[in-house]
Parts: structure tokens; C-alpha cells; sequence
């Protein structure tokens, strides 16, 4: 990647900046004290951005590796194979991003519908550069679609909360990690719930935790709440039971990176700490994640890969990126995610609606995206 160029984007929160031959991502390991955004010129840049969380969200995952390699491609001036020797490029090209972070869905979610388009241009395709131009503006449908899906998700989670609690005007809600529109292409998920209830009027409070070890929380959400002036309070992870007992919790709502057939649903580590002091205290625990997060194939949360991460997220403070913090030859687990069965789960918030249980622990969510 191309050394950081400091940019004036204060109004907008754009984790991905694009037009057709160029995309620059927000540098979030430095949210938020500075807004850096790197050049990204080809798949490899767009590779090394997700491992080393420059992008981070699995909606911005998908995307960002997408729009890499359509820059990559928009820069192929000539190109002496066949429309298939072009599809093989960019088949392989996708399944090397696709390695960059494996729990997240929506990534492998994206390539696969990507190579689909490819195969289907291929077909009719006279030459190689009519292959790269439909994958070009697949890449880019992709980037409008989910704003649109994300603002879905946020209107559909906020009317089911206010129907839920009755339809009060005093709404306080807890998240976890980041899911605006840092992790997204725009709006945001869980958060994009919190964003609907404040533009509806009926928030009083949304506590986001620290989300230790990379404080996504601490560092890019309480940055999200008070650049748009939402009422947020910052809490550590460890308060979250406290507050619940406290009577300040209405409901909670988080992101996912992947959800099973049956709801057992991947999210950053400390969800499943969550959902239990949630349902002990009687408080909702609701998921907002678009439709691309939920992968079928894989039939409960035992399934899922968990990513995990390096030890220096733990040993030195600023989630790795700081001064040595813990004792010298201390062993280290530090897994990316965990995973909350679906018995913990009151409802999965969706762009399509919103998915319920039918008398038993688990979502019948294939009947609900076929329908």
C-alpha cells in the first residue's frame, strides 16, 4: 500500500472511499486521534488492509477486497489471453482474498457471487476486458447495495425494539465492537439500529463497550457516537453485567461475521459474555447483520472457523500496536470471535425483516430466506 495521505472527511465517516480506478480506506488503527487513509492499488494491498485491520467489519471486508482487485483490473490496459483466461485470473485473484480473514462470511459470500458474474460474462464475452468490466460493476453494485441494506436493517431492528419495549421514548441500548459505518459502506448494522432510534426520536442511551483486545468499541464506535451526537457512554467490557443489574439496559444488539443455519451466530470475542448476562437478566439480545453474513452451508456455530490473532494484541497495549504492557514469556489465547448459540438469541434483524424463533432454541432461517 501506498504510504497514508491525511484527508479532510470529517462530515462523512467513510471507511471506504472509492471511484472506478481508485479506493482508499481508512486507516483504523489510528481512529481515533488520526484519519488516515491508505491508497489501495491491487488485490495484494487489499489483502494485507483486511489481515492487518486497516478494514475491519465483515460488510467492509467483502467489499474493500472486491473494489481491490476492480481497481487492480481497471488498470489492465492490455491483456494478450482469452475472455477465460481472464476469469481464471480473477477466480484466483478472489480466492486469495478470500484467505486474508476466513471467519468472516460475507467476504466468501462476495467472491462467490463475484465468480458467478464472471462465469456468466465469460460465456458471452468477445474479449478479456468485457470479462473485467462486468466484474468491475458487480464490485461497485455491491458497494450501493449495502448501504441500502444497512439503512434496511436499521429501521426494521428499530421498530421491532420499540414494539418490543412498548413503543417508549427512552430507549437505552448496549453493543459490542464497531458495526457503523467503519465497518460497513455506510450506516451500519447494530449500530445502524442505534442511528434509526436516535433519528426516530426514542433514544435516551447507547453504551458501547472498550471490546478489548483491538478496542474497537473504545477507539472507532464512541468515535462514531459523538462525531454524529448521539448520546453514547463508553463502558469496559467487564461493566456490561453491572450495568444490566443497574436497570440501565433495554435491550442489546450486536453485529455478526457469521450465522449458522440454525442462528449459532460468530461475533467479536466477549458476544457470548453479552448474551448470557443478557438473558439472565431478562434483557433482549438481538443480531443485525445483513443477509450475506448467514451462511447455510454450515448447520450450527461448532462449524464455524474461529481467527486467531496475534499474541502481541494482548502482550503490548493499543491492541499490539503499543509499548509492551504484560510479562515476558507468558503464553497467550486471544481468538478473534466467539460464537452465541442461537438459545440466547431473541431475534436476528435483517435488510429483509426480521427473523423470529417457532417454539424451539433455534431460527429456521433458510424457510425465512426463501420465502
Amino acid at each position: 500500500m501506498a504510504d497514508g495521505v491525511g484527508i479532510e472527511q470529517q462530515k462523512s465517516l467513510q471507511s471506504i472511499c472509492y471511484k472506478r480506478g481508485s479506493l482508499q480506506l481508512l486507516d483504523q488503527r489510528k481512529l481515533p486521534l488520526e484519519t488516515i487513509y491508505l491508497d489501495v492499488k491491487d488485490s495484494k494491498d487489499g489483502w494485507f488492509a483486511i489481515k492487518d485491520m486497516v478494514v475491519r467489519g465483515a460488510p467492509a471486508i467483502a467489499i474493500a477486497a472486491a473494489l481491490s482487485l476492480a481497481v487492480e483490473v481497471s488498470s489492465i490496459e492490455a491483456f494478450s489471453g482469452t475472455p477465460h483466461d481472464a476469469a481464471s485470473f480473477l477466480s484466483n485473484k478472489l480466492d486469495y482474498l478470500v484467505s486474508s480473514r476466513p471467519t468472516a462470511v460475507n467476504l466468501s459470500d462476495a467472491a462467490t457471487k463475484l465468480k458467478e458474474v464472471v462465469h456468466k460474462a465469460t460465456a458471452t464475452a468477445s474479449d478479456a476486458q468485457l470479462v473485467y468490466q462486468a466484474f468491475i460493476e458487480a464490485a461497485e453494485i455491491m458497494l450501493d447495495d449495502d448501504v441500502a441494506s444497512n439503512k434496511a436493517i436499521g429501521d426494521h431492528g428499530a421498530s421491532l425494539l420499540q414494539k418490543q419495549q412498548g413503543y417508549p421514548k427512552n430507549l437505552s441500548v448496549l453493543t459490542h465492537c464497531n458495526t457503523g459505518s467503519l465497518a460497513t459502506a455506510g450506516y451500519g448494522t447494530a449500530l445502524g439500529v442505534i442511528r434509526s432510534l436516535h433519528e426516530k426520536g426514542v433514544l435516551e442511551r447507547a453504551y458501547c463497550t472498550e471490546t478489548r483486545p483491538f478496542n474497537q468499541g473504545s477507539r472507532l464506535t464512541a468515535f462514531e457516537l459523538v462525531h454524529e451526537n448521539i448520546p453514547g457512554t463508553l463502558i469496559a467490557d467487564s461493566a456490561a453485567a453491572a450495568l444490566m443489574k443497574a436497570g440501565q439496559v433495554n435491550a442489546v444488539v450486536v453485529g455478526a461475521d457469521r450465522v449458522a443455519a440454525n442462528g449459532d451466530t460468530a461475533n467479536k470475542i466477549g458476544t457470548y459474555s453479552l448474551a448470557l448476562s443478557a438473558k439472565h437478566h431478562g434483557i433482549p439480545f438481538y443480531v443485525a447483520a445483513p443477509l450475506t453474513s448467514i451462511d447455510l452451508s454450515i448447520s450450527c456455530g461448532e462449524e464455524i472457523v474461529i481467527e486467531e490473532r496475534s499474541p502481541k494484541e494482548l502482550l503490548h497495549s493499543h491492541g499490539g500496536l503499543g509499548e509492551q504492557v504484560a510479562a515476558s514469556g507468558i503464553s497467550v489465547w486471544n481468538p478473534a470471535f466467539d460464537v452465541t448459540p442461537a438459545a440466547v438469541i431473541s431475534a436476528i434483524i435483517t435488510e429483509k425483516g426480521v427473523i423470529t424463533k417457532d417454539g424451539s432454541e433455534s431460527f429456521d432461517i433458510k424457510s425465512f430466506k426463501e420465502n
